[in-house]
């Protein structure tokens, strides 16, 4: 017996590939929800601005973007008055792509527990605040990408940082595990199962492979002072010294202290002209003023992000009560150049109409890659179970958190936009029922994903999405003055895109359903000494 012990074969160690095939399954598999939330949402939040517009259908189509400075002094004239004795007040100028004025000011004294700040869009002809519904627009899913709405903002980021992390993980051992990557791109079997579903996960990896390490990689990057800010206190140890910092990363001064001496404003729209000589008509994004109406009143005018890949802020100074040209920074240190790049590659902003679907398209590809990765975990695992009709409580939980986090946010999305149209425009707190309506929505396809069948599922879920996104230009046409036919006609391509863009989701879902309705699982033959099940109830249960 001992003989024979030490004769027997030593197990064999596992090698780096089966191991980092363990931490790729796992890594992906334990923040995987977050991540295709994060993923699509952000995926969306490359055309924010165009979704924006279409959420507020009372604003008239927008030909070309109107003169920067013009609408710069009428939204200041507006804001001397509802922001009078703020500290601070910012707004973003329209561009072709933002046809309105988003501002921002500081609350001086603020009520307990209510916000420290004040915001609203403007009308950049009038100068007042835009005659349309209350809307977050495109901008909710671009802060839920990283925030997650009901969380507190630190909380969201801090979230989004962790499931980052695991994402770049899951990149970096999944390219390690699959040997053959680049020669599985150009495979794919159809009606495969298991290895139809890796074919695929495969090649929208590879399709983004350089996309999705950046993406991951600058996300992380753009919050790096949140994550790691102990390089950033023994750097920057004195106030003076964060001073500087402050400007070299964003162009949001810290307010001087007022004189109480009052003095009124210098004209804007001559600050703002002088930085069109220097910039470009159309390359100004932002006003912020600092003590308006003070002698230490200060103005900031700052570049847009056209035509350079970074968002390392350049700006021009002035003298609020003089207008007096007081300082020009045009340049940052090489950190701050650096971390703006990162920040410019994330968002994309600087990019043109092309690139812009460039970064959308091969953003979808990651969201796909993400979808196929969770569903093959369940697929892969499905084959194995010993009852597949009753599966154990950790498979069932993974499976049912797939269907409402794939097809289900599909549909909460798309709740939203219904919503936007469906809603009354005097509704109180409207922005907020919109969001709301995203959140019960979503609510609902889990609670559904639990009480069916998982196949039934998915099939009802995905005809749901393929529907809702069908005939929401039908929606958009009973309930505004604008339909696809009339912005054809008028030249209104960020209507039109839009109709043609969801009715194009709309074929995707539906495909994905018919798919799904089709396939029938291979039965394996029941293991020995355990039950057999019945091939409908199997094929029943199968997603």
């Amino acid at each position: 017996m001992m003989a024979a012990d030490r004769d027997a074969a030593p197990p064999k160690a596992r090698g780096i590939r089966q191991t980092m095939s363990d931490l790729h399954t796992w890594a992906g598999l334990l923040v995987g929800w977050f991540l295709y939330a994060m993923f699509l949402t952000g995926t969306v939040s490359y055309f924010k601005d165009e979704l924006s517009q279409w959420m507020r259908p009372e604003l008239a189509h927008q030909s070309a973007a109107p003169d920067p400075a013009a609408v710069a002094q009428r939204v200041a004239s507006t804001l001397a008055v509802e922001a009078a004795g703020s500290p601070q007040w910012s707004l973003q100028l329209p561009t072709d792509r933002i046809n309105v004025v988003n501002a921002f000011w500081r609350i001086p004294a603020p009520a307990p527990g209510a916000r420290p700040f004040g915001e609203a869009a403007f009308d950049p002809a009038t100068g007042e605040r835009v005659a349309a519904r209350d809307t977050q627009g495109g901008d909710f899913f671009y802060r839920f990408h990283f925030q997650f709405h009901y969380l507190p903002a630190q909380w969201g980021r801090w979230l989004a940082g962790f499931c980052a992390m695991f994402m770049l993980v899951a990149i970096v051992s999944g390219v390690i595990v699959h040997k053959k990557i680049f020669t599985d791109f150009f495979t794919f079997r159809w009606g495969k199962g298991q290895r139809s579903w890796l074919d695929a996960h495969n090649a929208l990896s590879v399709f983004g492979l350089p996309f999705h390490l950046m993406i991951t990689y600058t996300g992380l990057v753009t919050l790096m002072t949140l994550y790691m800010p102990w390089g950033e206190r023994i750097a920057f140890q004195t106030p003076a010294e964060r001073q500087q910092m402050t400007a070299q990363l964003n162009a949001f001064l810290p307010p001087g202290k007022p004189t109480g001496e009052k003095v009124p404003l210098a004209p804007i729209d001559a600050m703002v002209r002088q930085a069109q000589q220097r910039w470009g008509q159309h390359n100004i994004s932002r006003v912020t003023v600092t003590q308006g109406g003070d002698a230490a009143a200060r103005v900031i005018v700052s570049r847009g992000e056209a035509a350079r890949v970074s968002m390392s802020p350049q700006y021009m100074l002035f003298e609020g009560a003089s207008g007096k040209l007081l300082d020009v920074r045009d340049e940052v240190g090489a950190a701050a150049e650096v971390r703006g790049v990162m920040y410019a590659l994330h968002l994309g902003r600087f990019s043109d109409l092309q690139l812009r679907w460039l970064y959308f398209i091969v953003s979808l590809a990651g969201t796909a890659m993400v979808g196929t990765g969770l569903v093959m975990w369940t697929v892969k695992r499905r084959q194995n179970l010993a009852d597949p009709a009753r599966p154990h409580f950790g498979f069932h939980v993974v499976e049912r958190l797939n269907i409402a986090g794939i097809a289900g946010l599909s549909v909460a999305m798309t709740a939203m936009l219904w919503g936007n149209r469906l809603l009354p425009a005097d509704l109180p707190a409207r922005a907020e029922m919109e969001i709301r309506v995203f959140f019960l929505a979503w609510a609902a396809t889990l609670l559904l994903a639990l009480v069916r069948p998982a196949k039934r599922a998915w099939i009802e879920l995905l005809w749901l999405a393929a529907a809702l996104l069908a005939l929401l230009p039908l929606l958009n046409a009973l309930t505004t003055a604008r339909p696809l036919w009339h912005s054809i006609a008028r030249g209104d391509w960020v209507y039109t895109g839009f109709d043609l863009m969801v009715w194009a989701l709309a074929a995707l879902h539906a495909l994905l359903a018919v798919r799904v309705a089709r396939h029938r699982p291979k039965q394996k033959a029941a293991r020995k000494g355990r039950r057999t099940v019945a091939a409908g109830a199997v094929s029943e249960e199968a997603a």
